[in-house]
């Protein structure tokens, strides 16, 4: 088996801010493994929060390429790498290999019924209020919508968005910029501006006072947990978990999570860090099992591959088997 490791910029339409700063390109680490005719790809970008970088993902990539090359499967790659983006890239282009190999989807080998379209986000990044509301005007027909806000004045810029967009809901993350005081004073208010799911809206060190919040808006953890091992951390403060692959070390673990996480009785988000068709579509298998789904990566970017995913009106159709699976 061949394998290379690439990194591609993909330049965004415009740049792209929350409470941790400002990106104007999403920075991506491709890997493409060939066997024979058979090829298989796959695109991270790491745990952007806890800083990976395009090169030290490729940097980890390259220093097991020996085993790569070799012929590892998912199973032994989950034993040589962490969680990340080196293995969340390896490991996409792995179930895409296998799919181009056998002639078998991606779908079926993860025990799933044909894909479905899913409702997905579109997300605001942080900006003006009228900018918020002249955004969600524009994508006034995605009936799920994703709000970056701060702390400062977060009412202002959702009431702005329900403005533009009257018959969306909201997905509101803070990025870890309130404290539970904040979420239990706001619930109600926020509930009436149409939110429905708050995401990792604390600190994933000060989180316990979560413990104390009945309100009417789900609550969903989304730094605090990279895969099973994580899953206890979120009992009795969170309802939901956000499963992004990125952070789980690819599509493997993606699903080992969402089974743990729906037998231990939470609900499902699938989310991204950013990212082109090629990353969506491997989410796309989890976005199955899902109560929200927020792949809108492709719609912030100035380019794609070809083909790409296909977006209409708030809704994901399944990838095409030429991109992925």
């Amino acid at each position: 088996m061949q394998l290379e490791v690439v990194r591609r910029d993909w330049l965004l339409k415009e740049p792209f801010t929350i409470s941790r700063g400002t990106m104007t390109t999403a920075d991506a680490v491709i890997v493409t493994l060939r066997d024979g005719e058979a090829v298989g790809r796959g695109e991270a970008y790491g745990i952007i929060y806890e800083g990976e970088t395009p090169d030290s993902i490729m940097a980890q990539v390259e220093s097991v390429r020996p085993a790569i090359e070799a012929g590892i499967d998912r199973r032994a790659l989950r034993d040589l790498l962490p969680v990340g983006g080196a293995r969340c890239a390896v490991d996409c282009a792995l179930w895409d290999l296998e799919a181009k190999r056998s002639g078998r989807p991606a779908w079926r080998s993860a025990g799933l019924a044909a894909l479905r379209e899913v409702e997905t986000a579109f997300t605001i990044g942080m900006r003006s209020a009228e900018e918020v509301r002249a955004t969600a005007a524009r994508f006034a027909d995605f009936p799920l919508l994703k709000l970056k806000v701060g702390r400062e004045d977060p009412l202002a810029t959702i009431a702005a968005a329900r403005a533009g967009a009257p018959s969306s809901r909201f997905i509101v993350d803070p990025n870890q910029s309130w404290s539970a005081a904040d979420v239990i004073a706001l619930a109600d208010q926020l509930a009436a501006l149409g939110v429905v799911l708050l995401e990792q809206p604390v600190p994933v060190d000060d989180d316990e006072g979560l413990r104390a919040y009945a309100g009417p808006v789900a609550i969903c953890a989304d730094e605090l947990v990279h895969d099973r091992s994580d899953l206890g951390k979120a009992q009795g403060k969170y309802s939901h978990i956000n499963i992004k692959l990125d952070k789980t070390g690819g599509l493997t673990e993606a699903l080992a999570l969402a089974d743990a996480a729906l037998a231990a009785g939470y609900g499902l988000m699938v989310g991204c860090m950013a990212g082109s068709s090629l990353a969506m579509a491997p989410a796309h298998l989890v976005a199955q099992l899902c109560d929200y789904v927020d792949l809108d990566g492709p719609l912030l970017q100035a380019e794609d591959w070809t083909p790409a995913m296909t977006y209409r009106a708030g809704r994901l159709a399944p990838p095409e088997p030429a991109l992925w699976g």
